[in-house]
């Protein structure tokens, strides 16, 4: 073992005594072994408050990472108003319940959409059915993304909003919101290659 993984141990060792609010203080100061030992004592705690709400092992180990990586960031945490343990349950409870309104307002969206889509002049009947299937196509091709990418193409096409209004809405750089976006539709493409073509 070199002198520099010896140091590292010795750190991490010497962190681990630590109470969670002087880790919490290491984890502010880019102290990445600090991050590593608060997910260790209450990661497991956060994964299962996730899944209890959420119903789903990847969206629980989703945003079981989004929440260590808010942490990380230092988004919010203050020793004053309460322990670290209650501060990451309080943030994990609040982001899932707030997916499952996303989810809720995605099924909205698309119930409306598939209600604007019905015909102002009479259609035959195999039209109907075409669009019908189209648009459950459609509904299943984009649950088939990666959340980020459908997250920002439901954005774009369901709210219409541009790609600066959901950079700010989504917090993230112009960039990964166009190469989301363009993933997105590179995918849906591929999925929905019959119906297109």
């Amino acid at each position: 073992m070199g002198v520099s993984e010896c140091q590292n141990t010795a750190t991490s060792a010497a962190l681990m005594q630590l109470a969670d609010a002087e880790i919490a203080q290491a984890v502010s100061r880019g102290n990445l072994s600090a991050l590593a030992i608060l997910y260790r004592r209450y990661g497991g705690a956060v994964y299962r408050l996730a899944s209890r709400i959420l119903g789903s092992v990847d969206e629980a180990e989703d945003l079981t990472q989004e929440v260590f990586l808010a942490f990380w960031q230092g988004q919010g945490y203050d020793p004053s108003r309460g322990t670290v343990v209650v501060f990451l349950l309080t943030l994990t409870r609040s982001r899932a319940l707030n997916r499952l309104k996303q989810v809720k307002a995605q099924q909205q969206r698309h119930r409306q959409w598939q209600q604007n889509q019905a015909p102002n002049s009479v259609r035959i009947p195999f039209d109907n059915a075409s669009l019908e299937e189209l648009s459950q196509q459609v509904s299943e091709a984009l649950t088939g993304l990666p959340d980020g990418q459908r997250r920002v193409l439901e954005m774009a096409y369901y709210d219409g909003l541009s790609q600066s209004e959901i950079t700010k809405r989504l917090n993230l750089p112009l960039g990964t919101v166009k190469t989301r976006s363009r993933l997105g539709l590179l995918k849906l493409r591929q999925l929905l290659k019959g119906w297109i073509e």
